[in-house]
């Protein structure tokens, strides 16, 4: 798999889904990310307090994330927030009323279809300092040094070059700016069948490395005072209903109750870490 083919399919996929939220319905097409029509379900289980779900327009949040990371932020009013691979909006939205009118929330997101859907999300619950850019969180069309708070969501894991995205965020941020991303990693490698699976990369699964692996990247990017806020391991029924997965199995003939599907899943974790500039 090259980076343009990968790339090419996580926006064909995500762009399908932003697609679908427009028309009301839902399709789950990521591993690490939605396995059930109720995304409010899925927000419960990675972080999310029902009242803070309610207060962004519904179509922001398609629970395809795998926990809360500005949480691990103390953020304060006229802040500026960045949001790599924003989506439809939904963490930019939360974050949108804790920096307030005086702060500011950029979203960067590479599919076409989730910039319009998070505009659109935007104008209807009248954000006026949330702004959504076309960009690539390995090449950030930011200038140095702006952003106070720099935020991803279940997006990293993606990138087949995450030393890129993380030196790019130490460069948008500014001295003393914080970081705080949640993501997918592997507890042990995963068979050679998924890793080298476009629908396994597509669903959040191949393209995560291990721990140690995922913090030098940000050790060498320039990053101090990183911690791993929070680790578990990702609920093995999100993954079993996961469209993607269940192409993956019937590619192996395994069904999605065997040792084999269950061993996969044991294999992925979930972590939210922060850092420091």
């Amino acid at each position: 798999m090259d980076t343009n083919s990968i790339k090419k399919s996580v926006v064909k996929n995500y762009g399908n889904l932003a697609k679908l939220k427009k028309g009301g319905l839902f399709s789950s097409l990521f591993a690490c990310c939605n396995p059930t029509n109720h995304a409010t379900e899925i927000g419960e289980k990675i972080g999310y307090s029902k009242e803070v779900m309610e207060q962004v327009p519904e179509n922001a949040n398609l629970g395809v994330g795998c926990g809360n990371p500005s949480a691990f932020l103390k953020m304060k009013p006229g802040e500026t927030v960045v949001d790599l691979g924003s989506g439809a909006g939904f963490d930019a939205f939360i974050v949108s009323k804790i920096v307030g009118p005086q702060g500011k929330i950029i979203g960067i997101d590479l599919s076409d279809d989730m910039l319009q859907l998070a505009r659109k999300n935007a104008l209807q619950g009248d954000y006026q300092n949330a702004e959504f850019v076309k960009g690539d969180i390995e090449a950030l069309p930011i200038e140095d040094g702006i952003a106070d708070h720099i935020i991803s969501n279940c997006v990293i894991n993606l990138s087949l070059h995450k030393d890129k995205v993380y030196n790019e965020a130490y460069r948008v941020l500014k001295k003393g700016g914080r970081l705080s991303v949640s993501d997918i990693v592997l507890e042990k490698e995963l068979p050679d069948f998924v890793k080298n699976s476009l629908a396994g990369h597509v669903a959040c699964v191949s393209g995560a490395e291990q721990l140690e692996d995922y913090l030098k990247y940000v050790e060498e990017a320039g990053f101090s005072n990183i911690q791993v806020e929070s680790k578990s391991q990702f609920p093995l029924e999100l993954m079993l209903t996961d469209p993607q997965i269940m192409k993956i199995a019937r590619l192996m003939n395994f069904s999605l109750d065997s040792e084999e599907a269950k061993d996969i899943a044991s294999r992925v974790t979930s972590i939210s870490i922060t850092a420091t500039k």
